[in-house]
């Protein structure tokens, strides 16, 4: 068998960027929380996975938001999206602000040297259907909500898949986190008053959610708006989108959030200790994958306990002790049965 020698610069140019998109679930294709169930948009609330709605303002929510909202058919090459759909007509104040937001982990943005004079330009590239047309607005902010770059966008026909495209010069300036906290908050503006609204197209040394004189969704009752296919990538053009395979995608997901629930034939778990008495030992409760720091753990449904009472859960960042003491002297079993019972665990930015 012959052997070629591989000479310098016959592999083509290195590639650096394997997480070429900086944006997790960008296809909107996993939805852990809701598995496709409409959910209100208030302050905080996550629809598809790392995708939440942010409110500047405690007034409250304006619409729901589902994984394919509205059942039309996605752009080409895509299967879902993240719809949003106002409920009732409102005003903005001056205060207010609503955005579909994704917040990026430092570790995945750190590389972009933002704050110093090596800054890189970035391109931010999204698929958006509205039942309104007009300049609509977003931005990219700091971890610190104290930087951001305002800018707009254009949608011209109604209820049509419009593609768009969005280079940013790198930010020179701004401290901007590279370790597991916010690096930036990435919003799509569905409805901002003038406090969080800002000159597109530049920098400035305050926190805004969209551009000036963008549209208000929020401010027509039944609105939609729907967006998919969302990448932000190093460079001054945007590519083509970076799909990643379900797995990955969701381990990506599980990071931030992960269900550990019944699927109503098997348990989420199961302590089971036959005997006259004692305590039951504690166990592990294996997490898919590790995650960005010690999460919280929430009861989902019920538990159930047979001869013993629930003492502890201790989250770990990949895997939680769940502990119980005795109190009888028959077989002592703790379990969690019954489809979607059991315990969901959050480490979200």
């Amino acid at each position: 068998m012959a052997l070629t020698q591989v000479q310098p610069g016959m592999l083509g140019t290195p590639q650096p960027y394997s997480f070429k998109n900086r944006i997790i679930n960008g296809a909107m294709v996993i939805d852990q929380r809701n598995a496709g169930a409409s959910v209100s948009a208030s302050d905080g609330a996550f629809d598809v996975d790392r995708w939440l709605m942010y409110l500047s303002n405690s007034t409250g929510s304006k619409g729901n938001m589902q994984q394919n909202q509205g059942s039309v058919t996605p752009p080409v090459g895509f299967t879902n999206y993240l719809g949003f759909t106002t409920t009732s007509a409102y005003s903005v104040g001056t205060l207010d602000g609503y955005a579909l937001q994704q917040r990026i982990e430092g570790y995945n943005m750190a590389d972009l040297g933002w704050g110093s004079a090596n800054a890189k330009t970035i391109t931010l590239s999204f698929w958006v259907y509205s039942s309104l047309t007009g300049t609509f607005g977003g931005s990219i902010a700091n971890g610190g909500a104290n930087y951001s770059y305002p800018f707009s966008y254009s949608i011209p026909v109604a209820n049509t898949w419009t593609q768009i495209s969005v280079t940013i010069a790198g930010a020179t300036s701004g401290t901007w986190l590279t370790t597991n906290g916010i690096g930036a908050f990435v919003s799509f503006s569905v409805g901002t008053g003038t406090t969080y609204s800002g000159t597109a197209g530049a920098w400035t040394g305050s926190f805004k959610i969209s551009a000036t004189g963008a549209t208000s969704v929020v401010g027509t009752s039944g609105a939609t708006f729907y967006i998919t296919g969302v990448q932000l990538e190093v460079g001054s053009s945007a590519t083509g989108f970076e799909y990643v395979n379900y797995q990955t995608s969701l381990a990506n997901c599980q990071r931030y959030y992960q269900q550990v629930l019944s699927d109503g034939t098997n348990y989420a778990f199961q302590l089971d200790q036959t005997g006259a008495s004692g305590a039951l030992p504690s166990i592990t409760l294996p997490l898919q994958t590790s995650m960005r720091t010690v999460p919280s753990a929430t009861i989902v449904g019920t538990i159930t306990y047979l001869n013993c009472t629930f003492s502890a859960i201790s989250p770990k960042v990949n895997g939680a002790l769940f502990q119980t003491s005795s109190t009888g002297s028959a077989r002592n079993l703790a379990y969690a049965g019954g489809t979607g019972n059991g315990y969901t665990f959050s480490a979200e930015l």
